[in-house]
């Protein structure tokens, strides 16, 4: 299956060494490039990317609202973000998260990693790493809660469930929570499968946001 891939960069030449690369990569075809956060949502809708690589500083409309715009539109709901950071702890990485990317990657990243990470978030999966997750956490633990998941929320989770998501809310991978909780890591699969379905989450990185803003792992924690 061919993933398509669009590239959103206000730098030209980190914008042309992006789309190279993933002109380059097996089974990827380039479908669209945006200068700005306007031209990326105008691309999604018209071209309906697999993927798209977005970077966060842009003119006009920057990459997290753009990102917003994409992944609350029906129309383009399908498309999976990417977000593009400079540094290690950009402080938008979280916000980007809220706004419903399926993780980030740093511009310094690899060719290789790069067409890894886009082959990752194709199939569905969080590029969100146990490491970056405490990263995030870090961050997160020194800014005040603003809360906007209730509770009630986790309600129709099980208490299994909600130990899952606790542990995930933590950074933990599934084979540490399948070693801390004496289960397969197939069986963690399934309760992080359902615990998604129920919650409405689209993946692994909107739950570790879902188990801080509902109260179930305090910052710090």
């Amino acid at each position: 299956m061919t993933i398509r891939v669009a590239v959103a960069d206000d730098q030209p030449l980190v914008r042309e060494g992006l789309t190279t690369i993933v002109a380059r990569g097996p089974d990827m075809e380039l479908v669209g490039e945006a200068g700005n956060g306007r031209e990326a949502v105008a691309i999604a809708k018209s071209e309906q990317p697999d993927v798209f690589l977005m970077d966060v500083r842009m003119p006009l409309l920057d990459g997290i609202e753009a990102t917003r715009m994409i992944r609350s539109d029906p129309a383009t709901v399908t498309v999976r973000v990417l977000i593009l950071t400079t540094f290690d702890l950009d402080e938008y990485v979280f916000t980007a998260l809220q706004a419903g990317a399926s993780g980030f990657l740093l511009k310094d990243v690899g060719p290789e990693a790069l067409l890894d990470a886009i082959e990752v978030v194709a199939n569905g999966e969080a590029l969100l790493a146990p490491s970056v997750t405490l990263r995030l956490i870090s961050e997160f633990a020194k800014r005040p809660v603003n809360r906007t998941v209730d509770e009630a929320a986790l309600k129709f989770l099980t208490d299994r469930e909600r130990e899952v998501l606790g542990l995930v809310g933590r950074g933990m991978s599934n084979q540490e929570i399948a070693d801390q909780l004496f289960v397969s890591p197939a069986t963690v699969k399934t309760h992080v499968g359902r615990t998604l379905m129920k919650l409405n989450a689209r993946d692994r990185s909107q739950l570790v946001v879902v188990a801080y803003e509902s109260g179930l792992v305090a910052p710090g924690a």
